[in-house]
């Protein structure tokens, strides 16, 4: 072979791999750092198999710091992320400024007729899908039913605060670190004021009234927080200011909550033998109500968004449409079980025997998604929508400060009178600032 030739043949080569390298598209995906997000990373070589020319790089993160990241990124058009797990409070609002890729256009097979009306119904503005759902959920009761029973009561499918308190207190035993209640007490809009608030929905407290006053100063709030902190203090496990979802899965998967009220998403997680070691003692109710026509149930799904400006959108969409799809729920059931698959965004999964067969919380997940009504979340009429969250874009900033001082009285750092009073101060000021009131 003549110099020239394996010269010519060495360019070639040389060009080969440059094509292929300008084929591949990489995209860069930001995720919350809970278990079906994790078990997706696992299940990626059949993404690659369908889509050989596109790669995935993840960027994990805890919930409140995903949140901060994915914000400050998609505001200031900083590209860093070709798609954002975002969840059901972020998608009406980036939607409607233009900040988000419509998602009207995906294939006919992908059925978006088929996703939840109440879970779509939250991704749309205008007609448009902004986001499509990973999974949905509500909250509801998980609790032991061995503690229940050998405390001599026997949990209602529809339970009330008063039956939990007495169920709480009849649960715990501290001595052998079994704890009546497990609840989200580590600060954040999306962390300790997504329980709160939605526990406040069913005491007849709302965050505003009609004219935009905040109304922390009412007998409503006041009984909220009252009875949270009651429960938590008396019933709840030591240092619970720091614990969030996954703080509170890892104690009930190791035996040391009697009830966690929480996402019904985490049932699959507590029922699973390979992580719980109460896995077969696993119960579940509605969220409690107090006797106003409100539970204290929210919704909530994480979806996967896409960046409007991404240079990425045909390779972003292809994950996006591959990891929310029917096929992905199959290729779960068939790597880890149907309990195992992501819940509460298909109707069709509602239909299917096998995993109503092995998913015993799918009924009450539906139920408690259905139940939820984020156009009316409390007793009394409300000027927003939002069951857990408002669907304002200052209540990120004021939800997560209004947390602190609720994590700050669980801690016993101030009275749950002064928390109050900081909350109705600084959501006060935040909304004099913002316009809504003067």
């Amino acid at each position: 072979m003549s110099v020239t030739i394996r010269a010519l043949m060495g360019a070639c080569a040389i060009g080969a791999l440059g094509t292929a390298a300008l084929a591949e598209t990489t995209i860069t995906v930001a995720t919350v750092n809970n278990g079906d997000m994790i078990r997706m990373q696992g299940l990626m070589d059949a993404f690659y198999e369908a889509h050989p020319d596109i790669k995935v790089e993840w960027v994990t993160l805890e919930e409140n710091v995903l949140r901060q990241r994915v914000t400050q990124d998609v505001a200031t058009k900083g590209g860093q992320f070709d798609v954002m797990t975002i969840g059901t409070y972020e998608v009406p609002i980036w939607g409607e400024r233009g900040w988000l890729v419509s998602l009207d256009d995906l294939p006919e097979s992908y059925d978006a007729n088929d996703i939840l009306p109440a879970i779509r119904g939250g991704l749309t503005v205008d007609g448009h899908l902004y986001a499509a759902p990973f999974y949905g959920e509500s909250s509801m009761v998980m609790y032991r039913k061995d503690l229940m029973e050998k405390a001599g009561l026997e949990m209602p499918e529809a339970p009330t605060w008063e039956f939990i308190k007495q169920a709480a207190a009849a649960m715990t035993d501290k001595g052998s670190e079994v704890y009546g209640i497990c609840l989200r007490g580590k600060a954040g809009w999306g962390e300790n004021m997504a329980f709160l608030t939605a526990m406040a929905n069913s005491y007849g407290a709302r965050w505003f009234d009609m004219d935009w006053k905040p109304q922390f100063d009412s007998e409503a709030w006041k009984a909220t927080l009252t009875d949270y902190l009651d429960l938590m203090n008396n019933y709840g496990p030591p240092g619970a200011s720091s614990n969030g979802f996954n703080e509170n899965l890892a104690l009930f998967q190791s035996g040391k909550c009697g009830m966690w009220i929480d996402a019904t998403v985490a049932a699959s997680f507590v029922t699973n033998p390979t992580d719980s070691t109460v896995a077969d003692k696993v119960g579940f109710a509605l969220a409690p109500d107090n006797g106003l026509g409100k539970r204290g149930n929210w919704l909530w799904a994480w979806n996967l968004g896409i960046p409007a400006g991404t240079q990425k959108e045909e390779a972003a969409k292809a994950f996006v449409e591959w990891a929310t799809s029917k096929e992905y729920i199959d290729l779960v059931a068939s790597k880890e079980g149907w309990a195992n698959v992501p819940p509460g965004t298909r109707t069709s999964l509602y239909e299917n025997a096998e995993y109503l067969a092995a998913a015993p919380f799918a009924q009450m997940t539906l139920d408690s998604i259905n139940a939820a009504d984020p156009q009316h979340p409390t007793v009394d009429e409300v000027p927003y929508v939002g069951v857990q969250f408002v669907a304002i874009p200052e209540f990120q900033g004021i939800g997560t400060a209004v947390g602190q001082q609720f994590s700050a009285a669980l801690a016993g750092q101030v009275s749950a009178d002064q928390a109050l009073q900081s909350a109705q101060q600084l959501t006060e000021r935040e909304m004099m600032k913002a316009g809504y009131i003067k």
